[in-house]
């Protein structure tokens, strides 16, 4: 019989802090950093406000802003509870892997964007215009490559799940002409 291993508070604590630090380093909200781990090492599957706010040491205030911002996101459902004035918070199902597919076409803005730097800068020929078609070229390529990356990803979930796999990342997802945000 195996027996399950206990959860280590200080060690989850620490991982917390430490995933919300390195995702404000790439310019993350810290809070929300804070909120969408604790929420992610948490074994209740929703937290109230006040249980994040108690769990982080954080002021309600810091707690709305924090959940407002991962809801524009859409890595964060706010659910009410019936008969009450309070609502409890949940991650987004995959919330990564949503998250990512719904900004794909950011992608696409990116390329687009430096396209035009491109053009401005007197085109490829110029080292400035060369500069700005690598990045084109580089986030164009990434756009295309993600719908396989991601298709991917769902079937190895799948597979380790025991599930046959999903469904193909449908076209429109992936067209760059589509912005879902």
């Amino acid at each position: 019989m195996t027996q399950r291993r206990q959860r280590d508070e200080a060690a989850l604590r620490a991982f917390v802090e430490d995933m919300a630090r390195l995702l404000g380093d790439w310019g993350f909200p810290r809070m929300a950093g804070r909120v969408v781990f604790t929420l992610m090492a948490a074994d209740e599957r929703s937290l109230s406000a006040g249980e994040l706010a108690d769990r982080l040491s954080a002021s309600p205030a810091a707690i709305s802003g924090a959940v407002r911002y991962l809801g524009h996101l859409g890595m964060v459902n706010r659910e009410h509870v019936p008969g009450s004035r309070r609502d409890r918070y949940r991650l987004v199902d995959d919330s990564w892997y949503e998250v990512t597919v719904a900004k794909m076409t950011l992608l696409k803005t990116l390329a687009d964007a430096a396209a035009q730097g491109a053009e401005a800068a007197g085109g490829a020929g110029t080292v400035a215009g060369s500069r700005l078609a690598n990045m084109r070229d580089f986030y164009n390529w990434v756009q295309e490559s993600m719908p396989t990356l991601l298709d991917q990803w769902a079937e190895l979930k799948a597979a380790k799940a025991g599930q046959p796999p999903p469904d193909p990342i449908a076209p429109a997802v992936a067209d760059p002409a589509v912005r879902p945000w």
